[in-house]
């Protein structure tokens, strides 16, 4: 009879510790509220109780819903833009992946800090990464496509015959001139799924934690195909640095690709976050 009831208690305190494990961050100080060394404090405890990559990421990117929201807010910390490399206290929306993202990967601030260059600076050509302004990965689809921590899994999602695609040269306008003054421009044929065809079934085919990106046409004129990114949680929930509500918020995606019965993007492209380990 034991040997039967303990199986038993062991798959219910399983079950019951994976409905529970995330309950744990709704309890512990707001992250953008902490003194930088309690934030790593916590850094560590993160890794500790979710030792797993994509869980961690979960747990991380719930704890950062509130962080105030802040255009532009990271740089080189030099005379051409001195707002700092990493920071905690405020996010746009691409400032809330990169930087949740080397959270995830960090026990301490100085971890952080080297994850963080190596996520957002590509290497010169001596393979290293030197933050400079010039050395962002500036475009979220140039860094969907090609950057080593992500995966465009967009067409796998859906039919082919169903993808939208763009060719187009990233950071170049159509009347020639670059958008932003960089030494850079990259020409890529993009694909995307339109946003009337983004539903349960295609939701069901992406992993538990992954990365969403919306397309917008109006963009094309200016060589962006991206105007907006977030994490998306267990194939629904939008987590992502909102200037709409001037926070990061944890939407559902569903509902929000719509505003007053209009379509906020064109489309979306959805890409695995890799660990890099």
């Amino acid at each position: 009879m034991i040997k039967k009831i303990i199986p038993f208690i062991f798959l219910l305190v399983c079950c019951t510790n994976a409905n529970d494990s995330f309950e744990w961050v709704g309890k512990i100080p707001e992250s953008w509220t902490l003194e930088e060394k309690d934030f790593e404090y916590y850094l560590g405890e993160f890794h500790t109780r979710y030792p797993e990559f994509h869980s961690r990421l979960k747990a991380i990117n719930l704890w950062r819903i509130g962080t105030p929201y802040g255009l532009y807010c990271l740089g080189e910390e030099n005379e051409k833009d001195g707002d700092p490399i990493i920071r905690y206290d405020s996010s746009d929306c691409t400032v809330h992946m990169l930087t949740t993202l080397a959270y995830a990967k960090s026990h301490t601030m100085a971890e952080a800090r080297k994850n963080m260059i190596d996520i957002h600076y590509k290497p010169d050509l001596k393979s290293k990464k030197i933050p400079s302004y010039d050395s962002r990965w500036h475009f979220t689809s140039d860094r969907i496509l090609n950057h080593p921590m992500t995966v465009d899994m967009t067409y796998s999602l859906i039919d082919s015959s169903n993808i939208e695609k763009v060719e187009i040269e990233l950071n170049k306008k159509k009347s020639g001139d670059l958008f932003l003054d960089i030494d850079w421009s990259s020409k890529e044929n993009i694909g995307y799924i339109p946003s009337r065809s983004i539903d349960k079934n295609v939701l069901s085919k992406l992993p538990s934690v992954c990365g969403v990106a919306f397309v917008k046409k109006e963009y094309f004129k200016l060589g962006i195909v991206i105007a907006h990114e977030g994490y998306l949680i267990d194939r629904s929930d939008l987590i992502h640095a909102s200037s709409e509500f001037g926070e990061t918020v944890n939407v559902t995606l569903i509902d929000y690709l719509k505003k007053d019965e209009k379509y906020r993007f064109d489309g979306v492209m959805f890409f695995k976050i890799l660990s890099g380990n």
